[in-house]
């Protein structure tokens, strides 16, 4: 099979400029998802050394969440291991019961000035404060004029409140209005945060609600993966990204959905800090069909975006 250029929904700013945004690991919630959740994918691997003709070791064998130095070095990896486009959020978390205050917040013109640099590489997305709507719904409509953006990323979970909750149905609106796609995380949280609230099944009401608005159920939706499957089979307009979790250690249930004919055109690619080499050679080592790799490494996000 030829090599399918990716398309990685799902990444955060660090990937392409280190350090933006500070020490996220300065917060409980994450110094507590290293112990646990994420112990394992936190250990440091040794680096690599160079190769016979002297290329220098890329900078993400560092390990978890290690993204690169600047966007010239994250395009020198995409070209290397075969990644066309790759989707950045300006992610905004609260953090619901230790510091109750947001503890990711990243600038929209920090995203655009990526996207700028990227020339076309780097696909630019907004986030969502529900505690501050009126302000998010204008900073999504200027991420998409000036900037571009397609695309809106938003994690209910950190919030304490369920997709179909009310405080987010502006969200939903807007991006309706402004024909871009919208994500959010289901399933249990890493961090500690409340996770209840992330049962994929909570989004069916948004879904019937807004039957022309693209959504993309972030993150597997594990433990529920019954659920996060159902409503991607039931929904022309649900998708779901495998995003957080590394393809060999996906749920066998999900592989068999997402190669199956009920699931191939609905499931989209996506790293989130994991790594992107790591990430690629796991998912095309997966025992599936050549079509279900270019549909899920390629095409379904060009649909669910609108790329092309």
């Amino acid at each position: 099979m030829d090599v399918i250029q990716a398309i990685d929904v799902m990444n955060h700013p660090p990937e392409a400029e280190r350090g933006l945004g500070g020490d996220v690991f300065q917060y409980e919630e994450f110094k507590i998802m290293l112990r646990t959740t994420f112990k394992a994918a936190a250990k440091p691997r040794a680096p690599r050394t160079p190769s016979a003709d002297g290329e220098k070791p890329r900078s993400e064998s560092k390990g978890l969440l290690a993204g690169h130095a600047s966007v010239a070095e994250l395009i020198a990896d995409m070209d290397a291991l075969g990644y066309d486009r790759i989707v950045i959020t300006a992610t905004k978390m609260w953090s619901y019961r230790y510091h109750h205050k947001l503890i990711l917040d990243y600038s929209i013109d920090d995203v655009g000035r990526l996207v700028a640099e990227g020339k076309g590489r780097i696909i630019g997305a907004a986030s969502y404060n529900a505690w501050r709507i009126e302000e998010s719904l204008a900073e999504i409509e200027r991420g998409v004029r000036e900037h571009g953006f397609r695309y809106v990323w938003f994690h209910p979970l950190s919030f304490g409140m369920a997709p179909n909750d009310r405080r987010f149905y502006p969200l939903y609106a807007k991006c309706n209005e402004l024909d871009i796609a919208v994500g959010l995380q289901v399933g249990q949280s890493a961090e500690v945060l409340p996770s209840d609230v992330g049962r994929p099944m909570l989004v069916d009401d948004v879904a019937i609600d807004f039957p022309n608005l693209r959504i993309n159920l972030s993150h597997t939706g594990w433990p529920w993966i019954d659920e996060w499957c159902s409503m991607l089979w039931r929904h022309p307009n649900v998708y779901g990204d495998i995003s957080a979790y590394y393809p060999r250690s996906l749920d066998e249930r999900q592989v068999r959905f997402m190669d199956s004919s009920r699931g191939r055109d609905k499931v989209l690619f996506g790293t989130n800090g994991l790594g992107l080499k790591a990430c690629i050679e796991q998912f095309n080592a997966l025992p599936i069909k050549d079509e279900t790799k270019r549909r899920v490494l390629r095409d379904n996000a060009i649909q669910f975006l609108k790329l092309d």
